[in-house]
């Protein structure tokens, strides 16, 4: 039975939402016409390689428009993988990057199934590994597919060509991301690729590709690299201003009130659902200022925690945020660490409570003043906390410790 789409003009303002590049809009426009015409859906692609076991909001700026496109009844396929993560991405990247084995690729990608279906419908979904195909090639398979690109192609890419330019080593293996990237285009027949700015060279090349295999060219859709809460780098989790989808309600409202104003309607419209009317309400009371950004920052804050742990959750995150932050009182509830003599510095307690991963980044901390006792500072790392009585340490605005003497 032929599937009935919305009409092209809606789809293509959803579409559009937040993307950089549409190329060529009019072969996505002929792709859609031709969609509702027939009742068959597009087939959208995304791949992710599993370089980190964790999605972060950066990464879901793609997930949420490929959930559009499901939601306007298209097919999406996402691609997983496993062997172009051995390879690694060279897109932005000033170095050769360093090479994962499969073991790691793959355990990493146990994590990521489960995290796409907090956003994408399971049940219309396609999941696929490039190590289907990319596993069972031969090698005269290999040297077909390289026979399709040029290397002096290859170093009108940007990043290649500062990298020839400067004499840094540029690996053979990396010219084939690319290549590997535009096959799996062919493998899963793509009408539209989904990537951000700095994939736009891999996603173009794909076009080519498709063709040399007889295919129809994909559509490129690009779309911007979220900033991460530090309103300066892009999100990611080596810099440590990221956001995972995974973090406790708590943590995510906490640090979603961090960001800069200037970032609160990117993040409206590139990581939430909200509609496209309601969209433009925010815009346009952002722009006028008529709108406190910090009331407008809370409204993003529970709306991101409510997308992922609901919105009872979303509630209770914002009182806790205002008890700590605003009140500024401890919370009700916090975990115990029991003291013993051995254990009684400050900088010990913060490792042993995972408040610091080494005694180094406790003394960075308390340098900080980010390290408190019972609403005091702490300056001295070699503080010793009293046994006399129970004792709050908070690390940091939202990481409480209720110290308890140990029992004689």
């Amino acid at each position: 039975m032929a599937q009935r789409f919305p009409i092209l003009k809606e789809q293509l303002e959803i579409i559009s939402r937040g993307t950089v590049d549409l190329l060529p809009m009019d072969e996505l426009q002929q792709k859609l016409e031709r969609s509702i015409k027939s009742g068959k859906p597009l087939r959208i692609k995304q791949g992710f390689d599993p370089t980190a076991p964790d999605i972060h909001l950066g990464h879901t700026v793609g997930i949420r428009k490929l959930k559009q496109f499901q939601d306007l009844g298209h097919q999406v396929v996402v691609i997983i993988g496993d062997f172009t993560g051995m390879v690694g991405d060279p897109s932005d990247k000033s170095a050769t990057r360093p090479r994962l084995t499969y073991d790691e690729v793959m355990k990493n990608a146990k994590t990521y199934q489960e995290q796409f279906y907090k956003i994408l419908d399971p049940q219309k979904t396609e999941m696929v590994y490039n190590g289907q195909w990319f596993g069972k090639m031969k090698f005269t398979e290999i040297m077909e597919l390289a026979s399709k690109f040029t290397v002096a192609r290859m170093l009108e890419r940007d990043d290649f060509a500062k990298r020839y330019e400067s004499q840094q080593p540029i690996s053979i293996h990396e010219f084939f991301y690319p290549l590997m990237q535009g096959y799996d285009s062919v493998m899963i027949q793509a009408d539209v690729e989904i990537g951000a700015t700095e994939q736009k060279f891999n996603l173009i090349i794909a076009r080519q590709i498709q063709k040399e295999y007889g295919q129809e060219s994909q559509v490129v859709l690009t779309l911007p690299i979220l900033v991460g809460i530090d309103g300066v780098q892009r999100m990611s989790k080596s810099t440590g201003n990221y956001i995972g989808i995974d973090e406790p309600p708590e943590e995510m409202y906490g640090k979603t009130m961090r960001i800069p104003d200037e970032q609160i309607y990117p993040y409206f419209e590139l990581i939430t659902d909200v509609a496209l009317d309601e969209l433009y309400k925010i815009k346009n009371v952002l722009d006028k200022n008529e709108v406190n950004p910090r009331d407008a920052k809370r409204r993003l804050a529970r709306k991101i925690v409510a997308m992922y742990h609901g919105d009872e959750a979303a509630l209770e995150a914002e009182a806790h945020f205002d008890q700590i932050h605003i009140k500024k009182e401890a919370p009700e509830e916090m975990p115990e660490f029991t003291l013993s003599e051995n254990e009684r510095r400050v900088i010990d307690i913060m490792v042993a409570t995972n408040f610091a991963a080494s005694k180094g980044e406790a003394r960075r901390l308390i340098r900080q003043k980010a390290v408190s006792l019972n609403g005091e500072q702490v300056h001295d790392e070699f503080f010793e906390v009293m046994l006399d009585k129970p004792t709050i340490l908070k690390v940091g605005k939202r990481k409480f410790v209720r110290l308890i003497p140990k029992s004689p």
